[in-house]
């Protein structure tokens, strides 16, 4: 795994597409705008792994606060208790373990799923790419950030919003391997609705493997086809290899309020019993699936939570999970899910806070918004949910590009803008520079008052690399902005990832694993019956 402590910053595999600007090596240039950014787009290109967070997590409630959710989550485990719906194996690990069944009601007592998850589940693990290079750390005081999941439709300025497909969603495959500033492949990025629906998750996790060399995330819509999901894996790690290893970090959805279902927990069984990691995640509108209130979101999400993760550590101890929590609050005029509000921000860090006393990693936030296209409202709602993700310390961050319509559309101009972000946040998480060069006292002795930087040695050995570049905001005069063709920040990232998608060069992939896959596809989707709808 890359050293935590070198910025996480790789030479990626290849080039990126022609025209887009990624983060360069510092040297000296000369030359105008045009040579500058000729000499840009010729550099060799880096992308950092992972984010490595220097400053402290933000924390809105005190240790004591933080003790009276935890002592609330335990009183919802030990009197209400949990439902594990038509899932047989899961009542029987339970009961074996010391917890009160009664039917599919499952009662905790006061500590038991504390004591268990602390007892084997690992507090970090490294997740895999099939480029070595590309392996992540998920917990400690790394932030990985993956593209937006399970939209059924796509959005462009050209065709407007439709019904995703499979051409969907590889172009986002390619375009999440293809930017420096996302870590991550994702899992469902859309609903290839042009595909069978029982027979869509082979062509899903065929395209992460195939079109890119960054981790990626499992299927969960069945147990067989989280199996499916390992199996594809291993024609591509080896079989030996997945089994030791974390290869996919999946998502695994609670049916808030306090229930699992049978097909969330058969996919989390076929994970954890292949030791591939879990995000266990409460997926709660607050007013409709847990109380309006933040203490009562997050007390609620932190008994679902437990009790999802006991499940997996009671299948297969040391198996990795994810703490997840997806809060949103909703309009109580129409019921429809809002973002960019407060009170998720608060739930966010209060729950990471509670997954960092517990001791495991912990999934949220994202760049979440519920505008319908990549407008003002759409940044505006987006950044209200970044900057607490990475403030409070998020270990991995689904939904961190694409998201438009609160969730039910990707947006190919939306994911340019949102992904741009995501690579400025890495400069952000860095801190400040307390080194030599960082205080640049030589460089106040040289000036003296009332005189300029523009000069000095210090600028000079450092303007290449003084501050973070976005390769979507536009900062020239008016008059060359109008000659350009007056374009907003849409129009200019719909520019861009036409430009990545036409330059696109996919990864080196074993030809050996690749006929593997696709006989292994065929052979399956020949037993499948189709279902659509």
């Amino acid at each position: 795994m890359t050293d935590p402590n070198n910025e996480n910053v790789v030479a990626a595999a290849s080039g990126t597409a022609e025209g887009f600007e990624a983060p360069v090596r510092s040297g000296r240039r000369s030359g105008g705008r045009a040579a500058r950014q000729a000499a840009r787009s010729e550099a060799t290109t880096e992308t950092r792994a992972y984010l490595t967070r220097t400053m402290a997590p933000f924390e809105v409630l005190s240790t004591e606060g933080l003790e009276t959710i935890e002592h609330a989550a335990d009183t919802i485990l030990e009197e209400i208790g949990i439902d594990f719906r038509d899932y047989p194996t899961a009542l029987t690990l339970m009961a074996d373990a010391g917890a009160d069944v009664e039917g599919e009601r499952v009662r905790f007592p006061r500590g038991m799923c504390r004591q268990i998850i602390q007892a084997s589940a690992p507090s970090t693990y490294t997740q895999h790419g099939r480029n070595p290079a590309r392996n992540v750390q998920v917990g400690g005081n790394a932030t990985v950030l993956a593209p937006a999941y399970g939209s059924p439709f796509v959005h462009d300025l050209d065709e407007g919003r439709r019904y995703a497909t499979i051409g969907d969603f590889q172009n986002f495959v390619k375009l999440a391997y293809l930017h420096p500033g996302l870590h991550h492949s994702g899992g469902t990025i859309v609903e290839p609705v042009d595909i069978s629906v029982s027979k869509r998750h082979l062509d899903m996790v065929y395209s992460h493997l195939k079109y890119s060399d960054k981790p990626f995330m499992g299927s969960v819509t069945a147990a067989e086809r989280a199996q499916d999901s390992i199996d594809l894996a291993s024609f591509v790690f080896g079989t030996d290899f997945v089994q030791q290893n974390t290869v996919m970090t999946s998502l695994i959805n609670a049916s808030s309020p306090m229930s699992w279902d049978a097909t969330m927990l058969g996919s989390a069984e076929a994970y954890a019993r292949s030791n591939q990691a879990s995000v266990i995640s409460p997926f709660i509108l607050a007013g409709a699936m847990a109380p309006v209130t933040v203490a009562g979101v997050a007390a609620q999400t932190l008994a679902e939570a437990l009790a999802g993760m006991t499940f997996v550590q009671l299948v297969n101890p040391g198996a990795p999970v994810v703490f997840g929590s997806f809060a949103s609050s909703m309009s109580m005029q129409t019921g429809a899910p809002t973002f960019g509000t407060p009170e998720p921000a608060l739930v966010l860090y209060t729950v990471a806070a509670l997954a960092r006393r517990l001791g495991v990693p912990f999934r949220s936030g994202g760049n979440l918004c519920g505008s319908k296209v990549p407008d003002a409202q759409a940044a505006s709602e987006s950044m209200s949910t970044f900057i607490p993700s990475l403030m409070g310390g998020v270990n991995f961050m689904l939904h961190s590009a694409g998201w438009l319509e609160g969730g039910l559309t990707m947006g190919y101009e939306k994911f340019i803008i949102d992904a741009d972000q995501c690579n400025l946040a890495a400069t952000f998480v860095k801190g400040v520079d307390l080194s030599d060069n960082g205080l640049a006292m030589d460089a106040i002795r040289e000036v003296g008052p009332g005189q300029h930087f523009l000069g000095t040695a210090h600028t000079l050995a450092n303007f290449e690399t003084a501050f973070a570049r976005s390769d979507v905001a536009n900062n020239d005069s008016f008059e060359q902005w109008e000659e350009d063709g007056s374009l907003d920040a849409a129009q200019r990232a719909n520019g861009i990832w036409k430009k990545m998608l036409d330059g696109y060069e996919a990864p080196p992939l074993d030809e050996a694993a690749d006929e593997a896959m696709l006989d292994f596809m065929a052979r399956r989707k020949e037993v499948i019956p189709d279902e659509f709808g």
